[in-house]
Formats: structure tokens, C-alpha cells, sequence
């Protein structure tokens, strides 16, 4: 049976009530479940209404909305298409009345095994679904898990080269698989499937739509837009000070230096220990005075032995476990974590936090082990104050990142910068800058992290950063890993936030006892600037000033994307969908006028460039100009990074050198 409404379209079945609905302008929402569709929007922003048009078709109806429309056959069967007439993509039906199309398989508790699936087409290619370092630039023929773990977060949302967006509305645990045979999107446990679609004749006409239904980031203040310094750890306030110092002295600009974790008594106690930092409102101070912002670690895990525990267990603002110990993660000692989904857990960590940390005059904040990271991966004995872990884990960093969001605006600070490790739909909106966690310090971790940035970017994540030089390993004394740094240094240079971290090797590391409650944990080797040797120092010295240069150019893209949704760094085929770049992921565009090409192998000093068709490119180091659609060997010197200049721009090579 199918009925309609207005602006609607229902489908009833044994099993199954399906409803087609405009969601705001341009787009089109399916929801589907066994018996009654509930209004669970998670994350999503309430749009305005939009009148869509519905028609009678010789099979059955057609809901139409602007650029897009889908068909519902009599049988049930879906199929979208854009306002040419072309169909995007159908449902995959294997005969009719196909109820494994859209599957909703009961499980105890009200929940259900969802699965989605869609026709494969040749040729087509995918783009997004948030931050992972796969090594994968196209997703067609990849199986992916839907969760959050640490160097990964979910964000479900693709691009596909057939010119729509698919958005799967769900924080549960699944995976999708973007098979040759079908696309086929799964929840194990959730409540009703839910997904939008939306059309563009351009990947930036799908983003703007997808940003409209997700948010939008704040506008980047300046001072954001230079150099970040961090390493794993300064130990003490003096150290930390002594760097910014030494910056200084050198006249290397500084926008932020970084006090790391286990800056605390304990962990869920979210104060400064005060053996090792004795006075943080003089250093705060002292750093205001140099034009340096601070940002501090925090970690939402709580131990048993902390001050705020027992308050917390019994208030239920903790993550507990549905069977077996309590513990969560063991990192020198047995943790669990504050329930973010909690509101009552909200304010009172951001209460223990405006205490501390606040009114000492901390402005930003490193919202660290923001999956939450959790040992085993076991998401299915985790409740939450939503729901069991299996339905809800995704949400997480979404509300870790709310938490700072509302308690730093309710203390009127405008500009809100924050590091996070993790990201869901909707993240962007709350001042967050997202990382890509602790990875390998190597040229092989140093590709994937280019593919993982553009992924990143068409996710609806304008701010996003790795840890230049990788975070595990890597020897400052090393001649090999000094030219792996310098030539992360330069693609960092070219990333929308620009900053240092990562534990560094240290031969004389002492040991640390996981079970000191003194806050102590040794440091890692050093990390700034001048760790690398002197040829690295002045190739990194060199593009800081290009860094400085284009501040400018690159808080104006921004500014746009808080706008728009159009993100600053992205792949060819964003600004060039007509021309065949799809498997071109060591090029990119930063804004619309600057094409960088990285260096991402050993000892590597010429590299092939691709010019896209319709554009002519000057090159930033000789002046020298080419023609869209020619490939040249570009030379790639150790103090170089091979970027262009669209013919046409503002910017001038002068600016690069």
C-alpha cells in the first residue's frame, strides 16, 4: 500500500512502513522501520520547510524537490534521480517485493539489525565518510567500519561521482561496503534506517547542501591560522615556558603552544598539579605577553582513586559496562570515562573544568581520547546515558566536544578554538579542531595522511591538522627521519591548521611507574624547530614565513567555509569535476588558488605534476607557466614542495620563496 501527504510519501508492507519526506530544500529523506518511524534526528540541524511536488507515475509516484527526486514503484522499490532526468542510483532488488533491499531484522530490546542496499555502477567513485588512515583516496571496492577508534572517526557521509550525496543517519556500530556487486550500509542495532540524499552538478553544490543539514564551523580567528607547537610532553611550567622563550628570542612567530596530558594529579580530577606547574596564571600571563595562546590536555577518563569519582558513579555520569568490571581503559591505572551523552555529566565536568582551568585563564582546550578509546572494542557492553553502546557510541565525540562548547559560551568567549581526536556529523559547530590521533612517524603514515585530510575535508571538517613528523617514533638524529619531518613540515604548511606534535625518541628516557599518582610521566625527545639539524631549521624557518605570508588568503577561505561549508583543503575534483582526477590524491587544492604537491617517499627530488584541463598553473619556485592538461617532472629539492598558482590569482610566487 502506498499513501501520500503533502510532502510525503509512505509505503506500508508486512514488516516495514517506509517514509519519503522533503528534508529542507534540495533534499530528500528515507526512514524505514518495522512498525513506526520515530523522530530521532541525532545530530542533524532542523531545516526550514520546503514544498516538494508529488505525481502519479505509470509504476507508481514520483516525490520531487528542486534538483533531486525519488520514484516509489507499487512494489516499494526506490530510485533516485537528479533534475536532468538521470538517475543517480536505485535500490538492489534481486526480485520483486525485495524486502532484503531495505532489511529491518529484529533483536531483543526494541533494536534492529538495519541494511541498506544500492545498485553498484562502473565507474563510479566515493569520497568521505570521515577520517581513517586506510591508504584509500576512492572508496568503491572498500569495506569500512562505522565506529570510533583512535586515528578514526565515523563521519557516514560520501560523495559520489555520479553527483549526489548520501548521509546515513545513525551513530550505531555497522560498516559499509562499497562493493562491485551492490553498496550496502549497515547498523547492527538500531532503532529504524534513515538516510538523506541530496543532488549537485558540482561536488561544492553537494557539500553547501550537506552543510546546511549538518552546521557549519565558527569563523577561525587569525591567530589560529599560524604555528602550533606542542611535543609529548613539557614536563613542567618552566619547560614550557622556556620554548615559547626560545621562540621568541629567535623571532619565529608562535601562535600556540600546547600543555600535554598528565598535567594532573589524576586522571578525572582536571587541574594542574601543582609540583610541576606552580603558578598557571603568571605563565598564562607571560604567554599573553608574547602573542602565544595556551591550550590544555584534557582526557574525559576518570579513575577510581580521583577526587570526583565516587560523586560521579553515583550520579550516573559515568560510561558503565552492561556485564563484567567496571574499568574501561587501564593507562597507569583502571579507568572508565564521563558519559558526554549526559547532560547532568556536561555540566559538571565543564564545572570542574571552569574552575581549574578557566578562570586561571585557559581559553582552549585539547579534548584528547575522544572516541572514547576503549580496550577491548566491545561497544556492546557499554551503556550509555542514550543507550547501549551498539546504538549510540558515535555520538561521543560529538557531545565531548559540546560540553566545551556550551560552558565556554555560556562564559561569553566569542572565539572558541578547540583540539579533538574525534568527530561526528555535526562536530564542526563546536569550534573543534579535528586531528588524525596517533599515527606512525614514517613516509608511508606521511601519504596516508594527504588521502585522510581530503577525506576529511568533504566530511564537512573545515579544521583539520595531523601531528607534523607523525606521533609514534621518529629520531631528531636521524638523517632519514629529519627529511621525512621537513617534508612533512611542508605538506603541514599547507594544511588548514598548522601545528607540531609527537613522541619524539629519547635515549635517555626514564622509566615512568604506571601507577605514580603524582602526575609525573617522562617526556619524550625534543620537537621544535631547531631538534632537526641545521638544514632542516632553515628549510622549516623558510615556510614558516610562507605560512605567515598567506594567513591572510587562508583565514578568508575559512571564513568561507563557516559560511558556505566550502572547505579550504580538498581534491582536484572538487574544483575540477570535469576533468578525469578522481585517482589523483598527492595533489590538492588549498583555496582556489594554490595547488600543492607534496613529497611523500625517501629521498625523492622530482615528481610528476598534473595540470587540470581549463587551467593554466604558474610555478611558485621558477615563474614558469603551464597548460591545463599537461603532465610535467617537476623538480622537488629537499627545500621545495612543489606548489602552483592558478594563472589569474592575487598571490604571487614572491609569497612562496
Amino acid at each position: 500500500m502506498i499513501r501520500t501527504s503533502r510532502n510525503s510519501i509512505e509505503i506500508l508492507r508486512e514488516g516495514e512502513v517506509v517514509r519519503l519526506e522533503i528534508y529542507g530544500a534540495d533534499v530528500i529523506r528515507v526512514r524505514a522501520a518495522a512498525s513506526r518511524i520515530e523522530e530521532l534526528d541525532w545530530t542533524l540541524l532542523q531545516q526550514e520547510e520546503a514544498i516538494g511536488e508529488i505525481q502519479v507515475c505509470e509504476d507508481g509516484y514520483q516525490l520531487t524537490n528542486g534538483n533531486i527526486n525519488v520514484r516509489v514503484t507499487g512494489e516499494g522499490k526506490l530510485s533516485f534521480r537528479n533534475h536532468r532526468d538521470e538517475v543517480l542510483f536505485e535500490e538492489f532488488w534481486t526480485n520483486e517485493r525485495d524486502m532484503a533491499a531495505r532489511m529491518i531484522k529484529g533483536k531483543a530490546g526494541g533494536l534492529f539489525h538495519i541494511e541498506q542496499n544500492i545498485c553498484s555502477y562502473v565507474g563510479e567513485h566515493f569520497y568521505g565518510l570521515g577520517q581513517e588512515a586506510h591508504d584509500l583516496f576512492d572508496l568503491k571496492g572498500a569495506t569500512l567500519d562505522l565506529c570510533q577508534q583512535n586515528t578514526k572517526s565515523t563521519i557516514p557521509f560520501v560523495i559520489s561521482s555520479r553527483g549526489y550525496g548520501f548521509l546515513w543517519n545513525n551513530p550505531a556500530i555497522g560498516r559499509v561496503e562499497f562493493g562491485t556487486s551492490r553498496t550496502r550500509w549497515v547498523a547492527e542495532s538500531a532503532k529504524q534506517l534513515d538516510y538523506l540524499v541530496f543532488a549537485g552538478d558540482t561536488p561544492d553544490e553537494i557539500e553547501k547542501l550537506y552543510c546546511r543539514l549538518t552546521g557549519y564551523s565558527p569563523e577561525l580567528p587569525m591567530w589560529a591560522t599560524g604555528l602550533w607547537q606542542s611535543k609529548l610532553r613539557y614536563e613542567t611550567q618552566e619547560e614550557l615556558l622556556g620554548v615559547a622563550r626560545e621562540y621568541k628570542r629567535r623571532g619565529i612567530p608562535l601562535s600556540l603552544i600546547v600543555c600535554d596530558y598528565f598535567h594532573w594529579p589524576q586522571q578525572g580530577e582536571w587541574k594542574f598539579d601543582k609540583e610541576y606547574w606552580p603558578d598557571p596564571k603568571a605563565m598564562i600571563e607571560e604567554l599573553n605577553e608574547m602573542d602565544v595562546k595556551f591550550l590544555v590536555s584534557i582526557w574525559p577518563t576518570v579513575d577510581p582513586r580521583s577526587e570526583n569519582f565516587l560523586t560521579m558513579r553515583e550520579q550516573n555520569m559515568l560510561i558503565r559496562t552492561e556485564r563484567g568490571p567496571g574499568p574501561l581503559i587501564y593507562c597507569r591505572g583502571p579507568e572508565t570515562y564521563y558519559d558526554s551523552t549526559n547532560p547532568e555529566a556536561r555540566k559538571f565536568v565543564w564545572g570542574r573544568v571552569k574552575k581549574n582551568y578557566y578562570e586561571l585563564g585557559v581559553r582552549n582546550f585539547w579534548l584528547d581520547e575522544a572516541e572514547p578509546e576503549i580496550g577491548p572494542y566491545d561497544y556492546d557492553n557499554l551503556r550509555y546515558w542514550l543507550g547501549n553502546g551498539m546504538e549510540v557510541s558515535s555520538l561521543y565525540p560529538f557531545y565531548y566536544a559540546k560540553t566545551f562548547w556550551e560552558g565556554q559560551k555560556a562564559e561569553g568567549q566569542d572565539e572558541i578554538v578547540n583540539l579533538i581526536r574525534c568527530a561526528f556529523i555535526g562536530s564542526q559547530r563546536f569550534g573543534t579542531v579535528l586531528w588524525s590521533g596517533d599515527i606512525r612517524a614514517d613516509f608511508d603514515s606521511l601519504r596516508r595522511q594527504i588521502k585522510t585530510g581530503l577525506h576529511v575535508a568533504v566530511s564537512g571538517i573545515p579544521w583539520w591538522t595531523t601531528d607534523i613528523g607523525g606521533f609514534h617514533g621518529g629520531d631528531p638524529d636521524s638523517p632519514e627521519y629529519r627529511e621525512c619531518f621537513v617534508r612533512w613540515f611542508q605538506f603541514g604548511t599547507f594544511c588548514p591548521i598548522f601545528r607540531m606534535h609527537g613522541f619524539r625518541f629519547r635515549a635517555d628516557r626514564p622509566a615512568s611507574s604506571p601507577v605514580s599518582l603524582d602526575g609525573f610521566c617522562a617526556s619524550g625527545g625534543p620537537n621544535e624547530i631547531w631538534s632537526y639539524g641545521e638544514e632542516a631549521y632553515e628549510i622549516m624557518v623558510k615556510y614558516v614565513a610562507v605560512r605567515e605570508r598567506l594567513r591572510p588568503y587562508i583565514h578568508k577561505q575559512l571564513q568561507k567555509a563557516s559560511e558556505e561549508g566550502t572547505p579550504l583543503m580538498r581534491p582536484l575534483f572538487y574544483d575540477y569535476p570535469k576533468d578525469d582526477v578522481y585517482d589523483i590524491y598527492d595533489q590538492y587544492m588549498f583555496g582556489p588558488d594554490i595547488m600543492v604537491c607534496p613529497v611523500h617517499e625517501k629521498g625523492v627530488r622530482m615528481r610528476n605534476v598534473y595540470f587540470p584541463k581549463g587551467q593554466n598553473f604558474i610555478d611558485t619556485a621558477t615563474g614558469k607557466e603551464y597548460e591545463g592538461g599537461t603532465v610535467v617532472n617537476a623538480e622537488a629539492p629537499l627545500h621545495t614542495i612543489p606548489a602552483y598558482l592558478r594563472k589569474g590569482t592575487e598571490l604571487t610566487c614572491e609569497m612562496f620563496r
